[in-house]
């Protein structure tokens, strides 16, 4: 059945927003919030935190005109009511679809998005950095920055602060605090806000003071300096550490989130405000469904799911990578009490829930702060412990610097639990794993590995756990698949395995959990080619097992690396440079991924669309085969 949306259908652009009464508004939210749950049920997405923010959107599309200000969502996973403001109501339903909208801000798909995100903490910083291009080029518009409090224990977003209050250039920061990141904050920050969440006498007693001061007449300066010094002692008292008036900013708040026309009334007030103005708007994530407040970090992303129960419509069909790297942690934990684990504010979405419960006093949430994360965990291996951090591939590009400098530099026992890596799917270009092979690879003292299935991943962190040194472990989103040949194989440091022999036609070089695709298009091509593979599972991605490769390279017509890493950069040049170096001069035929930002859409379409899928590795075998007598005569001249 279609469901009606009286005003919600009357909004194509912000300007029809403006013709709404007050009390219109407030039923035009309550028809967002239900064609938001209803939208999300059938395409997944990130639900709680929009939820959140339905009233703060409306606001900010009535008192700013988003074709000439600027507003910077940071992360950008709470944009949703902005775009169905801004005329894409309509392609709601393509969702983070292959070809359709995606579910962050993106600069190519509406002039109302100005600035493309999807990792946190990035808002101030872009802000500040469009309000002075903004005064150069002697403009008038406004730029305001959103900034979630989880977000904002990034160290970029204080780095953007400091800046910013010493810059006084004119910019609005609303700090959207509804006390949660994607789980729960942790840390002095969160503590910090929490006072003054609860602290309403100090705003009162600042108010009544201002009020007094501004109505003594003929005040002379001396008066007006004791004056504001009783203020500051004031304020000290009632907050201790004022920290953004302190940057430079003038702080607004806490206010309502939800109320629009409060709302409004202060966003007008800050609008006409010279300097940085720090806007604290107090949210509810999960607003209006009753799961997503009840729960908001399982809410947080979903899948598809049923609106009655709040269930997922498809069950998992088994235990995740994820989970059997927590699993295993706690295992290893249980007789080792050296080992702790560390997570940037994403217990539940790398597995560390059950290490958390199991061992509170060794497991540590840093919040989003993944450069500080890697250097602490750096601190920790310099006095004896075991740290593992836990994090997802395209965060960890986040803290670059800090694994040369501070763990592999030193050669500290630091592990490296690489989550995601690969494509992930429907979050897009911002959240894929692309690259953390190509980044990897040429740091020293570091061991990388890839497990092809769950045992072997269980399989390598036993064997991290008693090894020194720093050692990363990459492993794809989604469910851990078994291989049973992998049951009785122990790792051994630089060692691969043959999973799969047939003959010396092709050898497939697979990196972790290509090797089921591998072990199928090679069952595929046997059967209906006679093409004769072998194929490697090399474990370890350093140090590579030299001579298993240059034994089988030798004895093979053409080699293949199958990776779902960028090509640039990635294991089959390294596998390349490295027969090159032993005069074995094959050619190298590298399926991974190209030189381009994979856009959003389920994994196997994506897989299937750069050539990664089953047929479409089939099929390219296949046709070099039907070429080897020409490909054989390049190869002798």
């Amino acid at each position: 059945m279609m469901v009606m949306y009286k005003y919600l259908e009357q909004i194509n652009s912000p300007n029809d927003l403006k013709k709404l009464k007050g009390y219109e508004v407030k039923l035009l939210a309550e028809e967002i919030r239900s064609f938001l749950i209803d939208s999300v049920a059938k395409t997944g997405g990130h639900l709680a935190s929009n939820l959140g923010v339905v009233e703060l959107t409306l606001a900010l599309h009535t008192v700013f005109d988003t074709l000439q200000d600027k507003i910077i969502w940071d992360v950008g996973h709470q944009s949703y009511i902005h775009k169905i403001l801004t005329d894409r109501r309509k392609q709601f339903h393509t969702l983070r679809q292959y070809k359709g909208i995606s579910g962050f801000p993106k600069r190519y798909e509406s002039p109302h998005d100005h600035f493309d995100t999807g990792h946190s903490s990035t808002s101030i910083s872009a802000a500040l950095g469009m309000a002075c291009a903004r005064d150069l080029n002697h403009e008038k518009h406004a730029v305001v920055a959103l900034i979630g409090d989880g977000a904002l224990t990034g160290g970029l977003a204080f780095e953007a602060l400091n800046h910013a209050g010493q810059s006084k250039k004119n910019m609005l920061v609303i700090l959207n605090d509804n006390e949660m990141s994607i789980s729960e904050n942790v840390g002095g920050l969160s503590n910090y806000l929490n006072k003054i969440r609860t602290n309403s006498v100090y705003s009162k007693v600042k108010g009544d003071m201002e009020s007094l001061i501004s109505y003594i007449p003929g005040i002379g300066k001396t008066v007006v300096k004791t004056a504001e010094k009783a203020k500051d002692c004031i304020k000290y008292f009632f907050v201790p550490g004022i920290l953004f008036e302190e940057l430079g900013f003038k702080y607004i708040g806490p206010i309502d989130g939800h109320n629009y026309n409060e709302l409004c009334k202060v966003l007008n007030s800050c609008k006409n405000l010279k300097g940085p103005v720090l806007l604290h708007v107090m949210t509810k994530k999960g607003k209006g469904y009753p799961f997503a407040e009840k729960y908001p970090d399982k809410f947080h992303g979903v899948s598809p799911f049923t609106i009655d129960s709040g269930k997922p419509l498809s069950s998992s069909r088994g235990i995740s990578y994820s989970e059997v790297a927590g699993n295993t942690l706690v295992e290893c934990a249980e007789t080792d009490d050296r080992i702790v684990a560390i997570t940037a504010a994403m217990p539940a979405g790398t597995g560390l829930t059950k290490f958390a419960h199991r061992f509170p006093k060794r497991f540590f949430d840093v919040g989003i702060a993944e450069q500080h994360a890697i250097t602490f965990a750096a601190g920790m291996a310099a006095e004896g412990y075991k740290p593992c951090f836990a994090v997802y591939s395209t965060f960890l590009q986040r803290g670059y610097d800090q694994i040369i400098h501070d763990v592999c530099l030193q050669n500290l026992p630091v592990t490296f639990l690489i989550d995601r890596a690969g494509l992930v799917g429907n979050d897009g270009e911002t959240h894929h794993g692309a690259f953390d092979i190509s980044f990897l690879l040429p740091i020293p003292n570091l061991t990388i590995m890839a497990p092809k299935d769950g045992v072997e991943l269980r399989k390598m962190i036993q064997y991290a756990m008693k090894t020194k040194g720093p050692i990363a472990i990459r492993y794809p989103r989604g469910t851990a698949v078994t291989i049973n040949e992998s049951s009785n194989n122990d790792i051994v440091t630089g060692k691969g395995e043959i999973i799969y022999e047939k003959g010396n036609d092709a050898l497939i070089v697979a990196v972790g959990h290509m090797n089921p695709l591998a072990m199928a298009i090679s069952e595929k091509l046997f059967k209906e080619k006679k093409i004769k593979t072998t194929v490697m599972n090399p474990r370890f991605i350093k140090p590579i097992d030299e001579d298993l490769l240059i034994k089988y390279a030798q004895k093979h017509k053409r080699v293949y690396v199958m990776e779902d890493n960028a090509k640039i950069g990635g294991f089959g040049l390294y596998i390349q440079g490295l027969l090159n170096n032993y005069k074995i001069f094959k050619e190298v035929n590298i399926i991974g991924l190209p030189d381009e930002f994979v856009e959003h859409g389920d994994v196997d379409t994506l897989y299937n669309l750069y050539g990664l899928g089953l047929n479409e590795i089939y099929n390219r075998i296949c046709d070099d085969f039907q070429e080897k007598s020409f490909q054989n005569i390049l190869i002798t001249r």
